[in-house]
């Protein structure tokens, strides 16, 4: 067992690895994989959902064995920022800012007009339209 894992760590040395998206793009392909499984006997609809899973299961292998891991991490940071975007929509009450200075998000009451943010990091001062 241990020369499998001295293995495992040669090979996956200067290998991106594991991330969000990675397991996003797993879990999907899973589901699809389960979806396919369960309804193929009764609908011919659901036979289209082999190929996209395989597309995805080779994306997250592709992105998993890659060597490129800047390229890698600006891909989770995309993801990452998508799915705070959709999962913050429930927030009508507030807008997020970013400072200019630091880049700090600033969290302000939406309906108040033109309002001085001071930036709780860096202690800049700026103004914007809430």
């Amino acid at each position: 067992m241990n020369r499998f894992r001295y293995w495992l760590q040669n090979v996956m040395s200067g290998r991106y690895g594991v991330d969000n998206l990675n397991r996003f793009l797993l879990y999907v392909s899973l589901i699809l994989f389960l979806l396919e499984m369960l309804f193929v006997r009764w609908v011919d609809f659901f036979i289209v959902f082999y190929p996209i899973a395989l597309v995805l299961l080779a994306i997250c292998y592709f992105r998993m064995f890659s060597r490129n891991m800047a390229k890698r991490n600006m891909e989770n940071q995309k993801f990452l920022e998508i799915r705070d975007n959709i999962l913050r929509r429930g927030d009508r009450t507030h807008r997020i800012f970013h400072c200019p200075n630091c880049g700090q998000k600033v969290r302000v009451p939406r309906g108040k007009g033109r309002i001085s943010i001071r930036c709780p990091k860096c202690g800049r001062e700026f103004i914007k339209r809430t």
